[in-house]
């Protein structure tokens, strides 16, 4: 490239030395300087101007004009630079078609939106799942076209660790998972999967463990009040048989535990049970439960504590608190040895109100923590048939903290014991109205 210049250069050069050496020939060198000098811009301005309409519209013609000199070496690199870019422009629109291709063979919808929801691709799934029109939609704001108010809770959040779960605004039959990513300048990318099916046997699930369970308990009702009859008239029954009654009727009550504590789970998950969102007093319903806990310690002479350090209520459902709390310390009371201790303590600061149930039994592995509310998991099976456990406790703990905007937390590890925290956020503590005084 410098030799080219060196070279246009000296051509530039010995043409107005000619001319120059003509004007010389005729008595005036000047004037010739100065033609030549003329010629040459007058020729630059004509190359310009080719150069200047090509770039205008360089699709109009296939090839690059034509010309010598230092203008036609610019006229041929401008041409390479144009068809690279042309090639590459042709690559990265297949590229772009091949990726839509693709992703208009998913089965799950994909949609890609801006910061702000404005609608800018989709594919075919998405239209099927989600009724968006192609011709009309583009541009549109998403939360015109999903008004369901907790798509929009959950695209403004910016937290998409959990996905969210909602009916299809075009077909109410079709239940979508949605899961947003962020991706570039704060944008999204939304894909939308049909879970219908298992939404539907996840629903069947429940019906059919709530319906057996309502079903169970009357012959169970039955079986038991006819070995409680025998248990108190144990004496009269041959030794023999003594034993073979007290354990029917161990295990008769450890069903009925079970079967109680399926309905109950069933009727907070299907939301069977109507969430009462009055105001619970936090401290009397411990100071309860911490009473239960004793008479269950028994023998155990387990050292319970409770500490509350903030006297607000809480704005929620006291029976499903009362579930969730009480299993909570019931357990702790089943797992720590005797003489152990065990503390309860309620507390607030700035993100809201924590329960914390910390006790100084055998502990968890923390490798079943992530599994500890799925029902009927067990750390450990053989510590249940030794406290009767169903299996269930934490599992509703869950479901009623879900109810109640919180979230459970836990601490464990093995021979230290371990610390179960129910989180509720502020905005359900409510201030104590002073009694007024007679």
């Amino acid at each position: 490239m410098q030799h080219n210049w060196s070279r246009h250069l000296r051509l530039i050069i010995g043409f107005l030395i000619v001319c120059t050496a003509a004007g010389a020939f005729f008595g005036y060198p000047i004037y010739g300087l100065t033609a030549g000098l003329i010629g040459y811009l007058w020729w630059t301005l004509v190359q310009a101007k080719r150069l200047f309409r090509w770039l205008g519209n360089p699709g109009g013609t296939s090839e690059a004009p034509q010309s010598v000199g230092l203008w036609g070496d610019i006229f041929d690199s401008v041409h390479k630079l144009h068809q690279n870019h042309l090639r590459l422009q042709d690559q990265l629109r297949a590229r772009i078609n091949r990726v839509q291709e693709s992703t208009n063979a998913m089965r799950d919808g994909v949609i890609m939106t801006d910061a702000s929801g404005t609608m800018e691709w989709w594919n075919g799934s998405a239209e099927y799942l989600l009724g968006f029109r192609r011709n009309t939609d583009r541009g549109q704001y998403i939360h015109n076209l999903i008004r369901t108010p907790a798509f929009k809770a959950y695209f403004d959040a910016r937290d998409y660790r959990e996905s969210l779960e909602i009916h299809s605004p075009a077909k109410p039959h079709i239940r979508l998972q949605i899961q947003i990513s962020l991706f570039g300048d704060d944008d999204r990318l939304i894909v939308a999967k049909d879970v219908t099916r298992l939404y539907q046997l996840e629903q069947m699930r429940r019906d059919f463990v709530g319906n057996v369970s309502h079903e169970m308990r009357t012959p169970l009702t039955v079986i038991s009040g006819y070995l409680e009859t025998l248990v108190d008239s144990a004496n009269e029954l041959p030794p023999k048989w003594q034993r073979a009654i007290n354990t029917m009727a161990q295990q008769s009550s450890r069903m009925e535990a079970l079967i109680t504590d399926l309905i109950l789970l069933s009727k907070i998950e299907t939301g069977e049970q109507t969430l009462n969102d009055t105001v619970t007093d936090v401290e009397a319903l411990l100071r309860q439960i911490c009473h239960d806990a004793s008479a269950l310690s028994g023998d155990k002479q387990h050292d319970i504590s409770v500490d509350i350090t903030d006297q607000r209520l809480l704005k929620g459902d006291e029976s499903q608190l009362r579930s969730a709390f009480s299993n909570l310390v019931f357990n702790a009371v089943k797992y720590t040895p005797a003489k152990g201790h065990i503390t309860i303590t309620w507390s607030a600061n700035r993100e809201g109100a924590h329960l914390s149930v910390r006790d100084t039994g055998i502990g968890i592995d923390p490798v079943h923590i992530p599994r500890l509310t799925e029902r009927f998991y067990r750390a450990d099976p053989s510590r249940h048939k030794e406290t009767g456990g169903t299996g269930l406790g934490l599992a509703i703990v869950k479901h009623v903290l879900l109810n109640h905007d919180g979230n459970l937390e836990i601490r464990s590890r093995m021979g230290e014991g371990s610390e179960f925290i129910c989180h509720f956020p502020r905005e359900r503590l409510v201030e104590r109205v002073p009694e007024k005084v007679s």
